[in-house]
Formats: structure tokens, C-alpha cells, sequence
């Protein structure tokens, strides 16, 4: 078992993906998150280049991390200058950082096309740029970027950068499948042939092939002890390697101990907490840390899972931080329904007549266009309607929505269009009539329901819709299409969503809504 050192470039190349842009406080917040999770080295972005990265690394100072090494990220000397002038190497300096990353050519045709410089400048700028930063006491590590392109159209030259680069003292030589087109088989080949260089060697990997995460760990494989990502695989074009994968594999799927196994238990944690700094929806399909990675949906499946979750699981989920999940759907069968029913607390025998009829009322209303993989709260009304005895807290008696285009002046606010819906709903004994205006059909729908209702559940104030989906299920029929909504609500304290399903619209939403409604009142009895 091998020692690899984890590297994370989240608040550098991860911001480089489209759509994201961390503030000081964002990357702040990450790399203590990245400290708890136990990688070994933070790159915290290029001081000099922008004020952002300048004021993080100012910021940092005084904020000692306790488990990692925060590393500033910069290039070698400009070409014709001395590294004792440059720019760039005093602001890797200011920053305080013990530790920098280097980048440099690794190929003769980046030397020669984009630096428009000659080759034995390069490697002078490498060997210089690195004696220097060394000779102030600094941990260096040279990112030899475009190496793999560059070793396939000229070996000996790429083979002489890395060399120059060990020559000059850097601690680990790291290297780059920058345009993400190398195959596992080259990256095992070249990453041995550079072995030969007598230093420790490191893997940065792109993912334009899909292959980013597959090369790390063949590099590691081959003799890379040194290996870059980023958390979720965040990064320019189709990103970078993925830590949340890389992490994982390595350590349960190789036996090399590169985080304690408290920590990697955090994984899910922290995946999904970047996707919320980086202002993203956390990807449910990321293998290990998605919602959707130990999810099991088809009948075969969740009847063997039920008996034996390594009959369909790779891991145990609960290794890193994240848990199995039954989808329920068409696809299912009575032992599904069972299943899930133990989760809610209602015992329902395998063949028993209620599992039965539940299962063929899903797969009825699935054909009408409901979803329960992602409406887990109207599944579980399902299961309790079809308790004997259960009582809905309220019911529907009509309901009607008026969109009017307005010839007057606005009124309460809504400029130009005016909607307005009068709801009637049973509680117990008493039919309640409310109206209310919105800013759309379904926001007064919304708004009339929650007037009518919180006058027998005062507590429903607290309930707020957080988010609302439209889907359109057959295109081809245009404007007459069935339409799939499906509503995430929250108390402030939890979250839950719903589903309805129509070809009009209002019905759709109504159905989603009450459901919601009805959700927390049925939750919020059982739980006081």
C-alpha cells in the first residue's frame, strides 16, 4: 500500500467551469471544508492575477488550516527575463503560501506555437523559475501541462522538460492531460517512461474523453503518487477529474489509505455543499456522491436489495456519507411496496390486498404521466389512503381560476394582467370560500387554498412553495399535451415535493398543491 498525496483545484480550475463564480467568502468556506475532508493539498488560486485570488490569500494567513497545505498557483518567468524580476514569481512570494504549483510547457509544439519562444528558453525558464522559488523555501510542484499531447509528437523533448524540472528541485512533477484526449492504455505507458526521471510524479486530468477520473487512476496505478481534481469534477469545458470519485476508488477500491475512513464518510456532505456554494443542483447521478448512485428503481432489482444490498451495490453507501434508496414506480413490484411502506411505519404483508392495490394504482397513474421517483411525499399519501379508516384533513368542493387581461387601471399591484381564484374546501363539517389574486393562475390557486386552510391549521403559515416544474410529456400534441407538475415545498425546516398530472395545467398544479398541503398536515400530526 502506497502513500498519494490529494490535491484539490476546486477555487482554481473547478471556477473555471461556465456558470461559476466563487467570492473570497465562497472559497474561504470550501477550503474548510476540503481541510475537514483531509486532502492534502488546497490550490487556492493565482495571486496577481485577479484581486479575488490576492485578497483569498490574504485572507488565509490567518486562518491556519489543520489538516492540508494551501497552495498559490502561478507560471515560470516570462521568456528573456530573469526569475529575480518576474512579476508572477514575487506574487506566488506575497502570498505567504508554503507551498506553489508551477505551470509550464511540457510540449515542444506549445513552446514554439503559443509561447513563440525556443525550446532550450523553455526548459531554462522551468529550471530557473524552480531553483528560484526553492531557494526561498518553498514546496514546488511543476504542472507540465499539455505533456501527454507533447510526448506523443516529440518524447524527447516533453521527457526533457520533466527532467529539467526535477534538476532544479521540484518536489513533485505533475502530469497534464490538459486537452483531455489521452486513452488509460497511453496514460500507463508515458506516465511509466517518466518514472525514469527520478522524481515523484502526479496526475492532472481533464475529461473531454470521459476518461479524466479512468487516467488518474491508471497514472496512480503505473506509479503516480500525486493526484489533481476537483470536487464534483467542476472545471472548464466538460471539467476536471473528480475527487468524489477518485477519493473513493483509491481508497476502497485499491487499499491505499489517502483519508481516514471517518472523513471520507463526509464525502457526500461535501460534494453536495460546493454544488450549493457554486450556486448548482447537485448532480443526482455523480457515481458515489449522487442521490441517484445507490438508487434502485426496477422490480428485479429492489426485490434482490431488499434480501441483499451488495446484490446491486458496489459499496456500502454509508462509506462515503451517502445511503440506498427505492424509487418507486411502474417498474415496481409488491415487494417494492412493502418496502416502502415499513420506511412510513405501515406494515403491509407481501401479497397482501392493499400492496396490491397500491401497486396497480401506480402503475395506472404513471400512465397518465405521474412520476413518484422525485414525489416521494405523494407516494407516501398514497400508502395512507389506502389505510382503512384514514381521513383526509380537508377536501375539494370546486374551485375556479379567472385570468383577466385588464382594460383599467392595475389593481393590487398586478400590472396589465390580473388572476384570480375562489376555492372551496370541507373540513369536517365546515365548507370554507376563499379568494385570492396572484401574480399567475397558479400562485392565486396557492394563495386561496392556504387562506381557506389556515383558518382550521394555523400552523400551514409556515409552509412556503420553494419550487414549481412544468414538463410538457408529448411534445407532438402541442397545447392539448398532458403536463407533468411537480412542487418542492418546506416548512423552514424540511423540504418535500409533489407531483400532479393533467392536460390542463391548474388541474396539475391543484393536485401537486393539495397533495403538498395535505403532506405536512398528516406529517405534522404524527409527528406531535
Amino acid at each position: 500500500m502506497k502513500n498519494v498525496q490529494l490535491y484539490d483545484t476546486t477555487l482554481r480550475d473547478g471556477a473555471q467551469r461556465e456558470g461559476i463564480s466563487f467570492s473570497v467568502e465562497d472559497k474561504i468556506r470550501i477550503a474548510e471544508r476540503l481541510d475537514e475532508l483531509g486532502v492534502h493539498f488546497i490550490e487556492g488560486g493565482w495571486p496577481g492575477a485577479n484581486p479575488r485570488d490576492t485578497e483569498f490569500f490574504h485572507r488565509m494567513r490567518g486562518d491556519s488550516l489543520l489538516n492540508s497545505t494551501l497552495v498559490a498557483f502561478g507560471s515560470t518567468r516570462h521568456a528573456r527575463s530573469r526569475a529575480e524580476d518576474d512579476a508572477n514569481l514575487q506574487g506566488l512570494l506575497e502570498s505567504k503560501a508554503k507551498a506553489v504549483t508551477l505551470v509550464g510547457k511540457g510540449s515542444a509544439h506549445q513552446v514554439t506555437r503559443i509561447l513563440k519562444t525556443s525550446l532550450d528558453e523553455n526548459l531554462a525558464m522551468i529550471t530557473e523559475s524552480i531553483r528560484y522559488l526553492k531557494s526561498r523555501g518553498l514546496t514546488v510542484m511543476f504542472d507540465a501541462e499539455h505533456f501527454f499531447d507533447g510526448h506523443k509528437s516529440n518524447a524527447e523533448y516533453s521527457m526533457a522538460t520533466i527532467k529539467s524540472a526535477a534538476d532544479a528541485g521540484a518536489d513533485c512533477v505533475v502530469l497534464c492531460d490538459t486537452n483531455g484526449g489521452a486513452m488509460p492504455s497511453e496514460v500507463t505507458a508515458i506516465v511509466k517512461a517518466a518514472k525514469k526521471c527520478g522524481v515523484a510524479l502526479g496526475i492532472h486530468a481533464h475529461n473531454d474523453s470521459e476518461l479524466a477520473v479512468a487516467n488518474s487512476l491508471a497514472a496512480v496505478q503505473a506509479g503516480a503518487v500525486h493526484v489533481q481534481g476537483t470536487i464534483n469534477g467542476y472545471g472548464e469545458r466538460c471539467g476536471n477529474a473528480n475527487l468524489c470519485s477518485i477519493i473513493p476508488a483509491l481508497k476502497l477500491k485499491m487499499g491505499i489509505d489517502c483519508i481516514s475512513s471517518e472523513r471520507l464518510t463526509r464525502l457526500t456532505e461535501i460534494s453536495r455543499y460546493v454544488s450549493e456554494i457554486a450556486n448548482l443542483p447537485p448532480d443526482s447521478h455523480l457515481p458515489y456522491v449522487g442521490s441517484s448512485a445507490f438508487g434502485h428503481k426496477a422490480g428485479l432489482h429492489i426485490s434482490a436489495v431488499v434480501k441483499s444490498e451488495k446484490s446491486y451495490q458496489h459499496i456500502d453507501p454509508g462509506l462515503v456519507g451517502n445511503s440506498s434508496r427505492i424509487l418507486v414506480s411502474d417498474l415496481a413490484g409488491t415487494n417494492t411496496i412493502v418496502y416502502k411502506a415499513k420506511e412510513h411505519g405501515l406494515d403491509f404483508a407481501s401479497q397482501s390486498a392493499e400492496a396490491k392495490k397500491i401497486l396497480k394504482q401506480i402503475k395506472s397513474l404513471e400512465s397518465e404521466g405521474f412520476t413518484f421517483d422525485d414525489a416521494e411525499a405523494s407516494f407516501e399519501l398514497l400508502l395512507h389512503r389506502a389505510e382503512p379508516g384514514y381521513i383526509s384533513p380537508f377536501e375539494l368542493v370546486d374551485f375556479m381560476v379567472v385570468v383577466e387581461k385588464l382594460r383599467r387601471p392595475p389593481v393590487s399591484g398586478f400590472e396589465g394582467m390580473l388572476s384570480e381564484a375562489m376555492v372551496k374546501v370541507r373540513v369536517g363539517d365546515v365548507i370554507q370560500h376563499t379568494a385570492a389574486e396572484g401574480n399567475g393562475p397558479v400562485n392565486a390557486l396557492d394563495e386561496a387554498l392556504r387562506k381557506g386552510l389556515t383558518l382550521f391549521y394555523p400552523e400551514l403559515i409556515s409552509v412556503r412553495l420553494v419550487d414549481y416544474k412544468v414538463r410538457i410529456l408529448e411534445e407532438s400534441e402541442g397545447t392539448e399535451a398532458k403536463v407533468r407538475v411537480l412542487i418542492e415545498s418546506s416548512d423552514g425546516e424540511r423540504e418535500w415535493r409533489t407531483v400532479g398530472s393533467s392536460t390542463n395545467i391548474i388541474e396539475a398544479s391543484w393536485i401537486a398543491l393539495a397533495d403538498s398541503m395535505e403532506y405536512w398536515l398528516l406529517n405534522r400530526s404524527n409527528n406531535s
